[in-house]
């Protein structure tokens, strides 16, 4: 049940990359969370876009025209171990680094939060880590 939200720069990514990188996100944080490939898996995995306005981006000396690529993961604690953290920050920035075009990926950041134990919320009720992967473990096996 991850939530990923990409913010980027003006133009930084073309209408096609726009379209397809989130599918591909979401498919590489599944990939690091151990998550089945499923379509309820897919389904639960939410992708948000955030491109800036003009004149929005700027660094410590002000306004800049250099590309800004921020993916902000958000995950159940205990989902992702050192190793699948540091994964899934390499696999995404690769992913973004190709999409956006660019041959560095130093315009790209992937900040990973995790959310404790009872602190996530679905449909009015906590969320709960082990009922969670219960849930995708069995809607996965019945609608693959």
């Amino acid at each position: 049940m991850p939530k990923l939200d990409l913010t980027v720069s003006p133009g930084a990514l073309s209408p096609e990359a726009k379209r397809d990188l989130p599918r591909q996100l979401a498919a590489v944080m599944l990939k690091w969370e151990g998550a089945p490939d499923s379509r309820f898996a897919r389904s639960i995995a939410w992708v948000h876009v955030h491109e800036l306005a003009a004149g929005a981006v700027h660094d410590g000396d002000g306004p800049t025209d250099m590309p800004h690529l921020i993916l902000e993961t958000t995950v159940p604690a205990g989902v992702l171990s050192e190793r699948r953290r540091a994964g899934l920050i390499a696999e995404a920035t690769e992913a973004i680094r190709v999409a956006a075009g660019l041959d560095r990926a130093d315009a790209i950041w992937v900040l990973v939060h995790e959310i404790p134990e009872g602190h996530w919320g679905a449909a009015g009720e906590v969320v709960r880590l082990e009922a969670l992967r219960a849930s995708v473990m069995s809607q996965s096996a019945a609608v693959r």
